[in-house]
């Protein structure tokens, strides 16, 4: 038996031919009719989706569960450090030496979340494709340590952010990664491996900024540390941001460094957002009431707890209305949405210009990593000059930006002609057609219709390890998610649709989630949702999926 930082090297595919290997990383289109175009009806009014309320039981219930978890881990902290000490050494004072934290700032990990941590973080081998390979493990002390078994289980993946399939382990991705790195070697310089930018590097900023319609871009090796380190090139202590009350915590973090007032909104509340602005303009500066030398709104994309999307067109002009700037965090959402998959901008048909800056990051989409920043050449031109992140972290990889290039190419037609936007319109379908069959079935599902991400309400915390679980040994991998990534008593699971999934995918999740919702007493929407997934393509509502199949 193995302890958690001692896992073991598993050989995993090596009986599977050729074809059988690409299927299980990308699954075949299997029909014409499964796919879809993902665009909005700019005719229609933007109207964020209804949260659909659990009744009144459900949340009384979810409340006692707590309640009943807080008063028995307090009862065990209590007798645990009057008669075993020792399992508590480091929330006690020892040798003169403070503790390394309090009882109450660590209870909710140590009482709540560690009891439910094998849903968490599961150690994975191989391509997160179509299915992902798991590593099984258990724990004999609740999941203080974990111990491996030297097997694994091979699950349907819903739990990754590969969202147009392209982390690949074979392919024109691969074959143009395998190139740079002939060329260019394994570290971020050049032929000779200095560290640095390089004619790549120069070439790819180039493909992102023409990709989402901006002047120039500049590319970062990691996503969190755009967000984390932009701000505080563009704002002072002079400035206003305001934030959309859901926002990432990389961009929080980011805001706080750079010392700018914050208000927040509430989500996607466009009238809040209106009041808000009129106040702090007529207001200006607190004490000496100077008008702002900046005013910022900070939205994202996809909102990637809640599956919702900004309202793009109304943001635009408030910001027109009131001389403000705009930056949109597109993690989510560039790649996955849009006809030509060029985020939010392309899927609510507005010009790129009316956004001051547009934020993304190259981890899920096109299957690599790292993040960028696309503006105007002159706002570009001074991060080049300031930004931390430049200083402080080694610059993009030259396989890696291999694999961002051919991605985006592969997308825009100029590779392999034809499969970018099979990519797309099949995460189009698969998004749609994943949700509405959840709601169809009974389940309280949040987000917008064409969002690949599909968080499923849960609500009574002992739901998620019993979905988690049931799940994995059905071999169907998803991400259970709870506070303090979202209100302690939504936790939710939360399903990471990908262009690589079938439809008899699809229809076997939905089969099993039909199943587990009956027995788990989860299906708390008050009735089940008849809306038609394909309005103006009515031959691909199709038949939902036949249980006795599975």
């Amino acid at each position: 038996m193995m302890l958690t930082d001692e896992i073991p090297n598993i050989e995993i595919n090596k009986d599977l031919s050729h074809q059988q290997k690409v299927d299980k990383e990308y699954g075949p289109l299997e029909s014409d009719e499964f796919l879809y175009l993902s665009q909005y009806d700019n005719l229609i009014a933007f109207e964020s989706p209804p949260i659909e309320e659990p009744p009144y039981l459900t949340t009384f219930l979810t409340y006692l569960n707590y309640l009943i978890l807080i008063i028995i881990g307090h009862f065990k902290d209590f007798f645990g450090i009057l008669l075993t000490p020792n399992d508590f050494s480091d929330v006690l004072e020892k040798d003169g030496h403070a503790p390394y934290y309090s009882k109450f700032e660590s209870f909710y990990v140590r009482r709540l979340k560690t009891r439910i941590d094998d849903g968490f973080s599961r150690p994975t081998v191989g391509v997160p494709g179509r299915y992902i390979t798991c590593i099984d493990r258990y724990s004999s002390n609740y999941n203080k340590t974990f111990q491996y078994t030297n097997e694994t289980t091979t699950c349907l993946n819903l739990s990754s952010y590969n969202y147009l399939g392209f982390a690949q382990s074979q392919g024109q991705c691969t074959d143009f990664s395998l190139e740079a790195l002939n060329a260019y070697g394994t570290g971020s310089g050049g032929p000779r491996n200095q560290i640095g930018s390089t004619d790549l590097h120069q070439k790819c900023e180039a493909i992102v900024a023409d990709f989402v319609g901006k002047e120039d871009a500049i590319l970062f090796s990691m996503g969190y540390a755009t967000n984390a380190n932009l701000f505080t090139s563009l704002l002072n202590p002079n400035c206003l941001v305001l934030s959309d009350e859901l926002n990432h915590a990389s961009i929080r973090f980011g805001v706080r460094l750079s010392g700018a007032t914050v208000k927040t909104f509430k989500h996607n509340d466009m009238k809040d957002l209106e009041n808000i602005i009129r106040e702090q303009i007529s207001q200006g500066q607190p004490k000496i009431h100077r008008p702002w030398k900046k005013i910022l709104i900070v939205v994202e994309g996809i909102y990637s707890m809640e599956g919702t999307m900004c309202n793009l067109p109304q943001l635009i002009n408030l910001k027109k209305k009131y001389k403000l700037y705009l930056f949109v965090d597109e993690a989510h959402s560039i790649g996955a949405i849009g006809p030509k998959g060029r985020g939010v901008c392309d899927y609510f048909n507005v010009n790129p210009n009316d956004v001051d800056i547009l934020m993304g990051t190259l981890t899920k989409s096109f299957g690599a990593t790292g993040g960028y920043i696309a503006a105007d050449k002159h706002i570009i031109d001074r991060l080049r000059i300031d930004i931390m992140t430049c200083s402080y972290a080694e610059s993009i990889a030259s396989p890696i930006l291999a694999q961002i290039i051919s991605s985006l190419k592969t997308i825009t037609g100029e590779i392999n002609p034809g499969e970018g936007e099979e990519r797309l319109r099949r995460i189009a379908f698969n998004s749609r057609y994943l949700r509405f069959g959840l709601r169809k079935l009974g389940f309280i599902v949040y987000g917008m219709d064409d969002s690949p991400i599909i968080p499923l309400l849960l609500y009574i915390p002992n739901k998620m390890p019993a979905i988690t679980r049931s799940l994995y040994k059905r071999g169907i991998a998803v991400v259970i998610v709870s506070y303090p990534a979202t209100p302690i008593i939504a936790s939710r699971v939360r399903f990471c649709v990908s262009s690589s999934l079938t439809k008899s995918d699809l229809d076997r999740i939905l089969s099993e989630m039909d199943y587990f919702g009956d027995k788990y007493y989860i299906k708390y929407a008050k009735g089940k949702h008849n809306d038609e997934p394909f309005d103006d393509k009515p031959n691909a509502t199709l038949t939902m999926f036949d249980k006795s199949t599975y």
